[in-house]
């Protein structure tokens, strides 16, 4: 009897140990839970990102990521202020370049450490080296831009867009389109987004300043601009005003178009032939006619005699991490991107769902090659150094879309000269530089 006591007693021990043991076990693995608040800007990723986010949780159980969405229309610049200004700080947002990253340097995260560091194609970090090797920004991805253009519609004319290359080019081929837009059931050639001041203010004026600039940082250091270029600019975009979509047929009236209205209503149902976008415009074309989507190429913004033929690519903006938070929650920040952009699920949605160039290399596999054609465009300049540098990521802060881009609704509603546009842009970056 005292001999089965015994034994009880060593089990109940024993068992009491290995509870013990599993206790701990369980504690030890259990993760913090944590919540990641993301504060981004571009609208044609929403989808795509919340789908992400919601694949990294599934896995990641402890972890809970909001999103927010502020872009389009709005000036996520001035809006990502106001987010920090009421105390509800994002522990992931976006910066775009050099600037950004001084404006911001006391709430940026060093990143520096990043498995994805080694990952990058050069010169895609540059915009966002600090003092000391410190990397504050990881790429969102690359992006090109120009005329997208309606092949159906080119080919109805006889107009082949490939051999589109110079300015003389583009205007025989509006001039061609304009004689038959009636006959092609067209409300205009182009549709221009006035409201959208980086559009103007920033897009269209970097095909100048691209030229007049080699890259970002020597627009960043620049205390004066020259504009040399400003009369070739000021053709390209009397050549868009001419052929434009204008709701109530005057000039002015161009200021009320708005990015969706140009690229899902007037473009993707076949009402213009050229918008000027980007590659990220595909996704909101798709989503209204897929046949169109189908059928979209790229003809180049080409200053009269200056850098023809090219499009401007670069990295559009940057995800950066906020170093004020706890370190748990940072962690955690840090784990998404890098999961998204180089896990094997997370490459995969970038080229499926956000409908991405990638910033980085490791996507080989053929199933990670961009599948739309505007994305295919982008690659194929870039592969014959037919390219031109995003430099607006280096204009003074706010000035591009502010400044300039204020003056240019004032001159396409005719209420100030190109000149006075000239002037005021030279004095308005020389105080933003000398201040």
């Amino acid at each position: 009897m005292k001999k089965v006591k015994k034994v009880i007693a060593w089990a109940c021990v024993l068992s009491l140990s290995l509870s013990a043991v599993a206790c701990g076990t369980k504690t030890e693995e259990k993760k913090d839970n944590v919540k990641i608040d993301i504060f981004q800007f571009k609208v044609e990723a929403k989808d795509a990102l919340d789908k992400a986010a919601k694949e990294y949780t599934s896995i990641n159980k402890n972890v809970k990521i909001n999103i927010q969405t502020i872009g389009g229309g709005d000036d996520y610049g001035a809006a990502l202020k106001s987010k920090f200004a009421s105390g509800e700080e994002p522990a992931i947002y976006n910066i775009g370049g050099t600037q950004d990253a001084i404006d911001w340097k006391e709430k940026l995260e060093d990143l520096s450490k990043e498995p994805w560091i080694d990952k990058a194609f050069p010169g895609t970090l540059e915009a966002v080296k600090m003092d000391e090797g410190k990397i504050v920004g990881m790429p969102f991805n690359q992006e090109g831009y120009g005329l997208i253009y309606n092949k159906d519609i080119f080919s109805k004319v006889g107009i082949d867009g490939e051999t589109i290359k110079t300015y003389a080019d583009l205007e025989k081929a509006c001039a061609t389109l304009d004689s038959k837009k009636a006959d092609l059931g067209l409300d205009a050639v182009i549709c221009l987004p006035g409201s959208e001041k980086w559009v103007t203010g920033l897009h269209l004026s970097n095909v100048a300043f691209g030229s007049e600039f080699t890259d970002v940082k020597k627009a960043f250091e620049a205390k004066t601009i020259d504009f040399k270029y400003n009369e070739q600019l000021k053709k390209l975009l009397d050549l868009q005003i001419k052929y434009a979509y204008k709701p109530d047929g005057s000039n002015k009236s161009i200021n009320s178009v708005t990015y969706p209205t140009q690229v899902e209503k007037e473009f993707a149902l076949g009402k213009v032939a050229m918008i000027q976008q980007g590659n990220w415009a595909y996704g909101g074309i798709k989503g209204v006619d897929e046949k169109v989507a189908k059928n979209v190429g790229f003809v180049p913004m080409s200053l009269d005699g200056v850098k023809e033929g090219c499009l401007p690519v670069g990295v559009p903006m940057y995800w950066a991490i906020n170093s004020k938070k706890d370190d748990v929650t940072k962690k955690a920040a840090k784990d998404f991107l890098n999961w998204l952009y180089t896990s094997d699920k997370g490459k995969e949605m970038i080229i499926k769902d956000f409908n991405f160039i990638p910033a980085f290399k490791g996507y080989d596999g053929d199933n990670l090659k961009p599948a739309d054609p505007l994305s295919q465009a982008i690659l194929k300049y870039s592969n014959e150094g037919k390219t031109s540098p995003w430099v607006f990521m280096g204009y003074p802060t706010g000035w591009g879309q502010d400044k300039l881009g204020n003056d240019i609704q004032k001159y396409i509603a005719g209420d100030l000269t190109w000149d006075k546009l000239v002037e005021n842009a030279k004095v308005t970056w020389g105080e933003a530089r000398n201040k």
